[in-house]
């Protein structure tokens, strides 16, 4: 028979896995602190996991500190990553030309297929997430995404719930200084449609006409894969897309697949994914492009 109980608490495993994530913007680390939450409920003795009136709430605060603590350490981290260091991007289980499912979606048992894709889960919006201070994120994440009251929150950062208050404003302002006009979705995907076709097919004046003249480019390999940039403006941009073509072998695939919810691509080399491009448009342009190489944090994408 199944433990009514361990129902209860695995169901929670969904949330926590969205939480980290957007906490921490790795998936692979969301796993981690989603394992080390539920080792550490376990370890507690029966009697104390009895007295503990909703446990979704105990795993929720402890999964937010585990997090918490892993931001405070992540400047030391990333001081010794190689190269630039972007969010690592999750899959959705359709191809978003014609909504077909398939493509490089990840196997069902992966936890990306249980990160639910919204606007806080954009690379524009993660990467923005960077920038704040771990308070700031945690504070502004579990109170303006997951609409926990500042009163539970104040528990979970350590402050008074005036002080989470301030915090997710200042991280709402962060948000609105980054924030570009929204194009509609037709046009997201048919913008990133062309410049894949543009890609192909090496046209640099026809990537140049796609690209913001102030675009920005920045790739991550982890120190595991070759990545230019970052690169700024269109003309740069669209000569090193063009010679990556040039160089590219035969066999080479470009697939338009949703990445963290919005038109994106991947560039696959016999089923195996290479890259993943994120974008972020400002008006009929495209302004930002991020493009991950880092094999580590392109496992749910090979088919």
């Amino acid at each position: 028979m199944t433990d009514p109980d361990l129902t209860a608490i695995m169901s929670e495993r969904r949330q926590l896995i969205n939480l980290a994530y957007r906490l921490l913007g790795s998936l692979a680390d969301a796993e981690d602190v989603v394992q080390d939450t539920y080792a550490r409920w376990y370890a507690l003795p029966a009697e104390q996991r009895d007295a503990i009136e909703v446990p979704g709430a105990w795993l929720t605060t402890v999964a937010s500190r585990i997090c918490l603590d892993l931001l405070r350490s992540a400047r030391a981290r990333r001081e010794r990553y190689v190269g630039d260091w972007i969010p690592e991007p999750v899959p959705d289980h359709a191809e978003w030309v014609g909504g077909r499912p398939g493509g490089a979606a990840a196997d069902p048992a992966d936890p990306a297929d249980r990160v639910t894709l919204d606007e806080s889960i954009s690379m524009a919006f993660l990467v923005v997430l960077e920038s704040m201070t771990p308070a700031e994120r945690v504070a502004f994440v579990l109170h303006d995404v997951f609409r926990y009251p500042f009163a539970e929150v104040a528990q979970i950062v350590g402050r008074t719930p005036a002080a989470c208050r301030q915090l997710a404003s200042s991280a709402r302002r962060r948000l609105r200084a980054a924030e570009a006009p929204a194009a509609p979705s037709a046009r997201r995907a048919g913008l990133v449609r062309e410049f894949r076709q543009a890609w192909e097919s090496k046209d640099i004046e026809a990537l140049v006409g796609l690209l913001d003249p102030h675009a920005t480019a920045v790739a991550d390999g982890g120190g595991l894969a070759t990545a230019l940039g970052p690169l700024d403006g269109a003309w740069p941009i669209a000569r090193a897309f063009v010679e990556l073509a040039e160089a590219a072998p035969d066999d080479l695939t470009f697939l338009e697949r949703t990445v963290n919810g919005q038109p994106g691509l991947v560039v696959q080399q016999a089923g195996v994914t290479g890259t993943v491009l994120a974008f972020d448009l400002t008006g009929d342009r495209i302004a930002r492009i991020w493009a991950v190489r880092n094999p580590e944090k392109l496992r749910p994408w090979t088919t």
